[in-house]
């Protein structure tokens, strides 16, 4: 009962990533476009920790901290490129 709960949610995952990226493809605005791909992040981490479980192993676990924190920065290099238009600031010699 338990597997064909985690294999449904399994496929709820990755239909979320498929409506994730329709919205980078078409998405309106890029914010709109920095949220999908945050979230495809999210549902990623979150299926593959799903895959921990049904494949009774920690040795994802890895996967899933490297995962979460290069989500995390690319979110913020993009937000911060949306906000300012650079990544990185250089200064000016005035």
């Amino acid at each position: 009962m338990v597997e064909k709960i985690l294999l449904i949610s399994l496929t709820l995952f990755a239909v979320s990533i498929a409506i994730a990226l329709f919205r980078i493809i078409k998405g309106p605005s890029m914010p709109d476009r920095a949220v999908a791909l945050d979230m495809i992040g999210v549902n990623l981490i979150s299926m593959i920790a799903i895959i921990s479980i049904v494949l009774k192993t920690k040795a994802f676990l890895e996967a899933i901290l490297i995962l979460g924190i290069l989500a995390f920065i690319s979110t913020i290099a993009i937000s911060k490129y949306i906000e300012r238009g650079a990544i990185i600031e250089h200064k000016s010699d005035n």
